[in-house]
C-alpha cells in the first residue's frame, strides 16, 4: 500500500511506499491536487504489485504510464528513480532536470559557453541566491509565482548575520538578480518542463529603477583633477573617459595605435559590452580635449608598442578607483559616486545638447532611450539658459479677443461684468500690438 503525505508549510504532496527490497521510497509530486494525488497513489500501488509479483501491469496503468511518457512528463523519471520502471530510451540520453539545482546546473552547461565570462558570473550570483532560499532538491515545476514573490521579499529582509560573507543588497541588485532568473525559467517553458514562468510576473520587478541624478563634473573642474593624475596615460584614461564617452575598463583597455586616424581625426573604440548584438565597435571624433593627452602618451611610448594604454592590461576596475578619487581629492573636489560612469554621462548630456541624437548615439554607442533613463542630467547650465531666453507667450485666440473687448466696452459702460469676463480682464490686456499677456492685475 501507498499513502500520500502533504507539507502543511508548502502544500506539497509527496506519494510514499514500500518497495520489493523493503525499503521505503517516496516520489515526490510538488503541489497538485487530492485528487490527482490519489490518482497517482493508485498507479504507484498497481507498479508495486507488479513489481512483486511478477504479473502485467493493469491496462489503465499501461496506458498512463504511455502518455507520460509521450509528454516527457518528469514523473517518469521518478518513477525509474524508485525503481517501478525503466526509463525509455528515448529520455535516457536526454535526462529531464526536474530538481532546481540541477536544472540551473544543466542551463549553465547548456549557454555557459555561448556568453561572457561576466555573464555567467551574474548568473551564478542568482543561482546562489535561489539555492540560498530554496532547497536544491525542489522541483521547478512547483515553485509558482508566489514561490517567487517570496524570494524577492526574502532578497530584501535576508538575514546577513547569519550568512557567511553576506552583504545587503541594493533594489538594483535584487531586480537583476531576479531578471536572471526570469530568463532561465523562461528556458525552462520552452522546453516545456514548466507552464508558466513563475518569475515573469509583475509582482517581480525586474526592469532597473530609474538612477539618481549623477554628477555634473564641470569642464575646468576635470582640467584641474587631470593635472593631479598620476602620469600621461592615467590622463588620456581620464580625457577618454570625460570627452571621449568611452565605458571604462573595457573600451580604453582594447584601444590600439592602430585605432588611431590622426589625418581623419577619428578613432576606433571597441565595445565588448555590445558586441553581442553586433555592434562590437564604433568610430568617434578625435575630440580637441582628447588630442593633447594622446599625443603626450604618442611621444612617450616605447617602440613597438601595441595598445594605447599599456598600463590598463591585466587590471580589474577596482584599481583605478584609488588613484582617481586621489587625484580628485589632490584637485580640492568632492569625491562622486559612480566614478566613471558620471564621466561618461556628463560627456554624454553635453554632446546631446549640441548634436542630433542618432549622431550622439553613434559616438556614446547607446540609444536615446537608454541615455534619458540612466545617463541624462540635469545641469546648472540648463537653468542658466532657461531664465536667459525670454518667453514669448502665444497670441491669443479670436475668441479669447473678442470675449476682453466685450469685456472692456461693458466696463467702460459701466455693466456689472460676469465671472467669464471677469477671468477675460485678469488673464490679458490690450496693447499697441493686440492682446498681451497683464503686467498688473487691473
Amino acid at each position: 500500500m501507498a499513502s500520500i503525505s502533504t507539507d502543511k508549510k508548502n502544500g506539497r504532496r509527496t506519494v510514499q511506499f514500500v518497495a520489493a527490497d523493503r525499503k521505503r521510497r517516496s516520489i515526490r509530486l510538488g503541489k497538485v491536487s487530492k485528487r490527482q494525488a490519489d490518482a497517482v497513489k493508485l498507479h504507484v500501488e498497481r507498479l508495486v504489485a507488479a513489481n512483486i509479483t511478477g504479473h502485467a501491469v493493469a491496462d489503465e496503468t499501461s496506458r498512463w504510464l504511455a502518455a507520460i511518457e509521450e509528454s516527457r512528463d518528469v514523473l517518469v523519471e521518478r518513477l525509474a528513480r524508485v525503481g517501478l520502471i525503466e526509463l525509455p530510451a528515448h529520455l535516457g540520453d536526454n535526462k529531464i532536470p526536474e530538481t532546481l539545482q540541477a536544472f540551473l546546473d544543466s542551463y549553465f552547461a547548456t549557454f555557459g559557453e555561448s556568453v561572457k565570462q561576466s555573464t555567467v558570473t551574474t548568473w551564478k550570483q542568482a543561482r546562489r541566491l535561489a539555492l540560498e532560499h530554496f532547497d536544491a532538491e525542489t522541483p521547478i515545476s512547483s515553485i509558482t509565482v508566489g514561490h517567487a514573490v517570496e524570494f524577492r521579499a526574502y532578497l530584501k529582509t535576508r538575514d546577513h548575520s547569519r550568512i557567511k560573507r553576506a552583504r545587503k543588497l541594493s533594489e538594483s541588485t535584487i531586480r537583476r538578480r531576479c531578471g536572471c532568473l526570469s530568463q532561465i525559467f523562461e528556458h525552462a517553458v520552452s522546453l516545456e518542463l514548466i507552464a508558466k514562468n513563475p518569475f515573469a510576473s509583475k509582482r517581480v520587478p525586474k526592469s532597473l529603477p530609474k538612477p539618481k541624478q549623477k554628477h555634473h563634473i564641470l569642464h575646468d573642474h576635470a582640467l584641474s583633477i587631470m593635472e593631479e593624475l598620476p602620469h600621461a596615460q592615467w590622463r588620456l584614461l581620464f580625457a577618454l573617459t570625460r570627452w571621449g564617452g568611452l565605458r571604462v575598463p573595457s573600451e580604453p583597455r582594447l584601444l590600439r595605435w592602430s585605432d588611431i586616424d590622426w589625418a581623419l581625426g577619428r578613432m576606433i573604440v571597441h565595445s565588448p559590452k555590445t558586441a553581442h548584438t553586433g555592434r562590437d565597435k564604433r568610430i568617434i571624433p578625435i575630440f580637441p580635449e582628447l588630442v593633447t593627452p594622446l599625443q603626450e602618451v604618442w611621444d612617450t611610448a616605447e617602440q613597438g608598442t601595441d595598445h594605447v594604454l599599456e598600463f590598463m592590461r591585466g587590471k580589474s576596475q577596482s584599481a583605478f578607483r584609488k588613484p582617481l578619487i586621489a587625484a580628485i581629492e589632490a584637485a580640492g573636489r568632492t569625491v562622486w559616486p559612480k566614478l566613471f560612469t558620471a564621466l561618461r554621462a556628463t560627456r554624454d548630456t553635453e554632446l546631446r545638447d549640441l548634436y542630433p541624437s542618432h549622431v550622439v548615439d553613434a559616438w556614446i554607442g547607446h540609444e536615446e532611450n537608454v541615455a534619458k533613463h540612466n545617463y541624462l542630467q540635469l545641469t546648472a547650465e540648463h537653468f542658466t539658459k532657461a531664465v536667459q531666453i525670454p518667453v514669448q507667450y502665444p497670441a491669443a485666440s479670436l475668441r479669447a479677443e473678442s470675449q476682453i473687448t466685450n469685456a472692456i466696452s461693458k466696463k467702460h459702460h459701466g455693466v456689472p461684468l460676469d465671472a467669464e469676463s471677469c477671468d477675460a480682464l485678469r488673464t490679458y490686456r490690450v496693447g499697441e500690438e493686440g492682446l498681451e499677456p497683464p503686467t498688473s492685475a487691473l
